[in-house]
């Protein structure tokens, strides 16, 4: 956040918080259990909005209802970094396994394909067919 220009600091945090407001929820009702779900959830995660809310159900004042707000929020994007941390080691391994998997498994499928495209024509039709009855047998 840019700390030269309040106001941007300002929008920047309102934006964060209402991206977050789902996942700070559950936080923000332990805090607050006096507050419903539907009371906050009616604010469509306006910070401003929420801090008044609590404000004026709980008798604190803003600026401590916005400290501990933002104490919430910057939890829940440690929380969020930390865990896009471990995925990024993952999603690089999956990448690299579908990638071998369709130099390996590509050629296979297409040569068959290529030498007898009717048969394949009809085995996709069958199997399209017979996917279909069960399906639909599972409606009635």
């Amino acid at each position: 956040m840019d700390s030269s220009n309040p106001t941007s600091s300002v929008g920047q945090v309102g934006e964060l918080f209402r991206e977050r407001f789902a996942e700070l929820l559950p936080v923000i009702q332990k805090q607050w259990p006096q507050i419903t779900q539907d009371t906050l959830t009616s604010t469509r995660g306006s910070f401003d909005e929420v801090v008044l809310l609590i404000s004026d159900q709980t008798g604190r004042t803003a600026t401590v209802i916005q400290e501990q707000l933002l104490g919430f929020l910057e939890v829940a994007s440690d929380q969020g970094r930390r865990l896009g941390d471990r995925l990024q080691p993952l999603e690089e391994q999956l990448e690299q396994l579908l990638d071998d998997l369709n130099a390996n498994l590509r050629p296979k499928i297409e040569q068959p394909v290529r030498e007898r495209p009717l048969l394949a024509l009809g085995l996709a039709a069958g199997v399209g067919l017979l996917a279909g009855l069960l399906l639909s047998g599972r409606r009635r």
